[in-house]
């Protein structure tokens, strides 16, 4: 059995983990060895063994998250096929409040930008396989994983181009799991989560409406959940719909005209009348926190450290901040020539992330369960803090910055 040794290993290749390669690569020396290990096979999207997340549904990205992929030299390419948010409209169904956010108020060009999964994904796929430095182990699986004397061992369980076969091991000296909210691996080394279930299912699809979104986000909050459209390249918008689960099962069973009625009673008629929905997705809504997001040798990142209810649009960019500052602590590590896997390095990292993953958490946690409620007095409160933000700026600038993840501490 051969070994393959490398400085950094990060599994997973999704936009967490493709992201924070490059990242690494920019930053630190030709000579520290890195590897990306990932399960699917990337190339082609139409292999149908294309990376899970990179599918056809959207994403939300803040303006600071903009300013993050600018650095990386990704953003020139993204900006091609990425609607603007110029506008985000915020309702409660069958209430009185509601509140306006606007771009030019808040002097900046978009309040955050909507982009499809999978040409976020093929412009980072095509970006990593174009950039020196980063070995590429794909399709790869990894069985098992457990602590070494200076680092993290790595079984494969399945043959790679890079390897001369299977169930070869990999050693790093610090090892960055980035595969997903149900990440096995995480399971396999006991690292417990905190699970919060919300009792919801999200619903995700494309709508084409009959009016241009004009480049406008509604944010509807109704008894059932919150649900939010998003505007999409070429006028289309990206839904995201919670509701209790077995209503979730219910709708994801109904035929197309059944589904946009029910759809265009709860949203209304803001966009004219809802033509046609693309293919359905239905996710179940559990807030997770990993209570160990460090361990010698190790990183827990993306949805395997925390997962977010969707409504806020704040996972992603949570994730790509949690990139940005432990890109720049290995950095910093590497310069002291310090092993980047060394606890006390990943603590700093912990230590300077953890107020902006609080508040942000806790910013999502309770905006969904304000708006979740169906309470007549919990109704009352919400429908003044909107038309309260309508009519004090400095409320809605402090939800505007929220929105645009430049809120609080984000070193």
């Amino acid at each position: 059995m051969t070994q393959s040794v490398y400085d950094i290993v990060i599994i997973g290749g999704g936009m967490v983990g493709a992201s924070l390669a490059f990242s690494l690569r920019q930053k630190l020396p030709s000579a520290m060895t890195m590897a990306v290990v990932e399960a699917h096979e990337l190339g082609d999207r139409h292999t149908g063994n294309w990376q899970p997340s990179y599918d056809d549904r959207s994403t939300a990205l803040s303006e600071g998250t903009r300013e993050i992929f600018q650095e990386l030299d990704l953003w020139d390419k993204l900006s091609e096929k990425v609607e603007p948010i110029l506008d985000i409209h915020v309702s409660d169904r069958g209430h009185f409040g509601v509140t306006r956010l606007h771009a030019k108020d808040h002097n900046v060009s978009a309040l955050g930008y909507v982009v499809e999964n999978s040409w976020l994904g093929l412009v980072l796929v095509e970006k990593m396989m174009a950039t020196e430095g980063i070995d590429w182990l794909c399709p790869l699986q990894i069985q098992n994983m457990e602590p070494d004397s200076d680092g993290m061992l790595l079984e494969t369980s399945q043959k790679n181009a890079s390897l001369e076969s299977g169930h070869e091991t990999l050693k790093a000296k610090l090892v960055i799991l980035a595969d997903g909210g149900r990440s096995r691996l995480a399971g396999h080394l006991g690292l417990e989560t905190s699970d919060s279930d919300y009792g919801q299912t999200a619903i995700v699809a494309n709508i084409t409406p009959a009016r241009h979104h004009n480049n406008t986000a509604y944010e509807r909050f109704t008894d059932e959940g919150p649900m939010a459209l998003l505007p999409r390249s070429g006028g289309d918008c990206a839904l995201v719909w919670t509701m209790p689960t077995d209503l979730a099962e219910e709708r994801m069973q109904l035929v197309e005209e059944d589904f946009l009625a029910e759809l265009q009673e709860r949203f209304g008629y803001r966009l004219g009348r809802l033509r046609k929905v693309g293919e359905r997705y239905s996710y179940p809504l559990i807030l997770k926190q990993a209570q160990e997001q460090v361990r010698p040798g190790l990183v827990v990142l993306g949805n395997a450290a925390h997962s977010l209810h969707p409504v806020a649009g704040q996972g992603f960019n949570l994730s790509l901040r949690d990139v940005q500052v432990l890109a720049s602590v290995i950095d910093k590590a590497c310069k002291d020539q310090k092993n980047p896997g060394e606890l006390n390095v990943l603590m700093s990292y912990v230590d300077v992330r953890q107020q902006d993953q609080q508040q942000t958490i806790g910013f999502s946690d309770r905006v969904v369960r304000l708006f979740s409620n169906d309470s007549m007095a919990l109704a009352g409160v919400r429908n003044f803090g909107l038309l309260g933000m309508e009519l004090v700026f400095p409320a809605k600038d402090w939800f505007a910055r929220q929105a645009m993840g430049l809120g609080g501490v984000h070193n």
